[in-house]
């Protein structure tokens, strides 16, 4: 069983083949610097090359004890010592050296089931039979990961026969899936009979699911279930969307765009054939309803002791206000109280729940410091980086210091000078971690006001709705 994938990159071509043309050269940025490449192109390529065509992913040696190393990169087209200039040459030859200058695929093999050499083998055959008639390809097989065995392609998009550009469609990634299926058939390795496509994450999506943060995808898929839960018919579903604050388009997917943001997301294509009007109809339909029987009313008595005067006790404003404020409505505190905890949060208020641990510590900074006003924040970060200044100098003091104890062989006072210097570095972390909150909470304290006016203007209407009347209720 193989995947496969391509996509575009867009750049200087030289970052992202430069590795088969000089693997000492790979571990020096200067070497990748052009006069016509923009630092943007620069970083996007940079991690196409750091991750692509990397010499400890590529080379294996045929025991611990021989110096014979296989190299698993190839070139069709083209010599792998050389395939920068020459495809460089091709694009120059047909005037066509702007725009997306490469593309980057990948084959990756199921565990267990393909040796490297076959695996390369399987991969040069596969760059062969989609493009080796008309452009140049540079084949990279990665062995750093143990059982996991993938190919990667580096394509000039320019045709040396023609200098036609190669354009990626759906019917590139059908094809290219078609001949790896049809290769994995011919060496005996297992293929995926019956695929299922808009189910495949993201790495980033994938990563906070293992760590249990929320993403932009799940928090719209919890609300989707929520809304199809709540719906008897098909009419009511998209109304509880609606109510939620999400503008829907319903055609032959249905499309949703969360409230303050700009583009809409497609549920079957993201979250799969689970969420088609059709699956989504059948869900509704085949939900049962229990009977909800009424509960006897429950009186709560709370008994709270005040120690001191609250005529005396002073008002907290400014930051500290609002981020108090803030973290009631994400529900962080007051901590073990259930209604606070069931309270449906806006979707703006909701993006933040990704990023509690910054909000905390933030709040933290100006409660410890007594922190209300922006004049008072920047004179803390000022002392901060004063303090930075004086610890960086300190320490890069007790490192000659280190230096010359190595020297005279004095093990006792080098030992001293390390202790030391470890506790500056430790010190140092902590005042650059709150420099940079600093930062943040000039940064956040606008866009939190923003949010909750927007918050307000939206629960507006249904505070007014839920006023209108009371006296004929």
């Amino acid at each position: 069983m193989a995947t496969t994938s391509i996509w575009r990159v867009k750049g200087w071509l030289g970052k992202v083949v430069v590795y088969v043309e000089n693997p000492d050269k790979t571990t020096n940025p200067k070497f990748y610097t052009d006069e016509d490449m923009t630092e943007q192109d620069g970083q996007e390529l940079s991690d196409v090359i750091r991750y692509a065509v990397n010499s400890r992913k590529t080379q294996k040696a045929d025991n611990e004890d021989c110096a014979v190393v296989h190299r698993f990169v190839s070139g069709i087209n083209c010599s792998p010592s050389t395939a920068r200039d020459e495809m460089l040459a091709v694009k120059k030859r047909f005037g066509k050296e702007n725009g997306t200058v490469a593309y980057h695929g990948y084959q990756s093999f199921a565990p267990g089931e393909a040796t490297p050499e076959m695996a390369h083998e399987i991969g040069m055959k596969l760059a062969a039979r989609l493009w080796g008639d008309r452009y140049q390809v540079i084949v990279a097989t990665h062995l750093d990961k143990e059982n996991h065995l993938h190919n990667h392609f580096v394509l000039n998009t320019v045709s040396f026969v023609d200098g036609i550009k190669y354009h990626r469609t759906k019917k590139d990634y059908h094809d290219m899936q078609t001949v790896s299926d049809e290769l994995c058939r011919e060496y005996r390795l297992s293929v995926i009979e019956n695929p299922q496509y808009g189910k495949a994450k993201q790495y980033g999506e994938w990563r906070a699911e293992q760590e249990q943060r929320p993403t932009w995808r799940g928090l719209i898929r919890a609300d989707i279930d929520e809304a199809i839960r709540q719906s008897m018919t098909e009419r009511q579903f998209f109304d509880n969307l609606r109510k939620k604050g999400y503008e829907v388009k319903i055609g032959k997917d249905i499309s949703v765009r969360p409230p303050g943001k700009e583009r809409f997301v497609r549920l079957m294509r993201n979250f799969g054939e689970d969420y088609s009007i059709e699956q989504i109809r059948r869900r509704i339909l085949s939900q049962t309803r229990a009977e909800k029987k009424p509960s006897a009313p429950t009186r709560q008595v709370i008994r709270i002791r005040l120690f001191g005067s609250l005529e005396k006790t002073r008002k907290i404003t400014g930051f500290r206000a609002l981020y108090f404020h803030y973290c009631y409505l994400l529900g962080i505190f007051p901590k073990n109280n259930p209604k606070q905890n069931k309270r449906r949060l806006h979707f703006l208020l909701r993006e933040d729940l990704r990023k509690l641990d910054d909000i905390t510590a933030e709040t933290r900074l100006l409660v410890g410091h007594r922190i209300d006003t922006a004049e008072q924040l920047f004179s803390y970060q000022s002392e901060a980086k004063d303090k930075i200044t004086a610890l960086t100098a300190e320490r890069k003091q007790l490192y000659k210091l280190q230096r010359t104890a190595a020297v005279k062989a004095d093990p006792e006072k080098a030992a001293e000078i390390k202790d030391r210097i470890s506790v500056l570095s430790k010190e140092l972390a902590a005042l650059r971690r709150e420099v940079s909150l600093c930062d943040g909470i000039a940064e956040r304290s606008g866009v939190i006001k923003e949010k909750i006016k927007a918050v307000r203007k939206d629960e507006q209407p249904e505070r007014k709705e839920k006023n209108d009347h009371v006296q004929f209720r």
